[in-house]
C-alpha cells in the first residue's frame, strides 16, 4: 500500500516491459474503487478516453516505454480507508500517428436533447 493524505499529489508510472524499441504505451483510462474486486458499483473515473479530471497531469516522454502521470487525492479516500486503482493501457507502434497512443484526450461529443 501507498499512504497519501487528502489533496496530496499521487505520482504513478507504468512501464512496458518489451525489448522492442518500436512500441509506446498510453494510459487510456484509470478508475478508483474502495473494493479491489468491484470496479463497477462505486467508482471514480480519474481518466477516461485519455482525458483526466482537473487534477490529472501527464509527464510525457515521447517515444518511450514509460507513461507517467499524477492526480490529486480526492474525497473518496477520506470516506474509505483503502482505495484501489485500475488502469487501461494501450500499446502502439512508435510514430504511428493514426494510432490511439498519439490521439491524446478524446472528449465525447454531447447529444442534442431535441
Amino acid at each position: 500500500p501507498y499512504y497519501i493524505d487528502l489533496n496530496q499529489n499521487l505520482y504513478l508510472q507504468v512501464y512496458l516491459h518489451s525489448s522492442d524499441p518500436n512500441l509506446v504505451v498510453f494510459v487510456e483510462a484509470c478508475m478508483a474503487s474502495p473494493d479491489p474486486h468491484d470496479f463497477s458499483t462505486l467508482t471514480y473515473n480519474i481518466l477516461e478516453n485519455g482525458c483526466g479530471d482537473s487534477s490529472y497531469a501527464t509527464y510525457s516522454f515521447p517515444d518511450s516505454h514509460f507513461a507517467r502521470f499524477k492526480f490529486n487525492a480526492f474525497e473518496f479516500i477520506s470516506r474509505h480507508p483503502l482505495v484501489y486503482l485500475q488502469c487501461e493501457l494501450v500499446v502502439c507502434r512508435l510514430r504511428d500517428y493514426s494510432s490511439r497512443c498519439y490521439q491524446g484526450c478524446i472528449s465525447r461529443s454531447k447529444r442534442d436533447t431535441s
